[in-house]
């Protein structure tokens, strides 16, 4: 198999706590599958925790695990951010957004003591999830008529295909989730049906 069609990530939010010399940091982890997901997180973390000092953060999204982004929020360049970024490495997870919190405890830590703290806390927020695999799936819209609508579900129900959204009116159309591997012999067999169009929206 050329593609390797699953991934790593976890099923749910998770925290973990490390303190060193009075600082405390909270790691943070969620399941994400997008950018724009981080912001509202962010924000509720800033209001829940006015007072801390610093909210570095990572994140790795998608199945082939290139995406990526950092953020040292005011610490030194490459002690937080990176260091929450090699645990995500290491635990070979995806689709992943890891924010530490620091409450500064008066005492400086210096770059080594940064780095361990932000790699730890984050270590812990991961050690604390569900780590689950995962399918690479291709997100599909498929339009077409009402009449076709009893081909389009049997092929659906037959196929064990997960249904994302449906819209059933005069012309109809549904989201499907379609795993890679799969892929081909699954779009083949709905292009034999007449009169539906298939249209290609992302990969998850």
């Amino acid at each position: 198999m050329l593609f390797d069609d699953t991934y790593k990530t976890i099923a749910a939010p998770s925290e973990g706590v490390f303190r060193d010399r009075g600082s405390k940091f909270i790691g943070y982890a969620w399941p994400i599958r997008s950018e724009e997901e981080i912001k509202p997180l962010l924000a509720g973390l800033r209001a829940e925790h006015a007072k801390a000092r610093h909210f570095c953060w990572a994140l790795r999204l998608s199945p082939d695990r290139s995406i990526f982004r950092i953020q040292d929020d005011g610490e030194p360049s490459g002690t937080a951010g990176r260091a929450i970024l090699n645990t995500l490495l290491s635990a070979d997870i995806t689709n992943v957004f890891i924010v530490v919190v620091r409450y500064f405890g008066g005492t400086l830590l210096g770059v080594p003591g940064l780095i361990n703290a932000y790699k730890t806390a984050a270590q812990e927020a991961i050690q604390a999830a569900n780590i689950v695999e995962k399918t690479v799936n291709d997100i599909y819209e498929v339009s077409f008529s009402y009449l076709q609508m009893n081909d389009i579900m049997k092929l659906v129900k037959e196929e064990k295909l997960n249904v994302l959204s449906q819209n059933f009116d005069n012309s109809c159309s549904i989201q499907l989730e379609i795993r890679k591997s799969g892929l081909n012999a699954i779009l083949a067999k709905i292009e034999q049906i007449e009169g539906v169009k298939i249209k290609y929206l992302f990969t998850a």
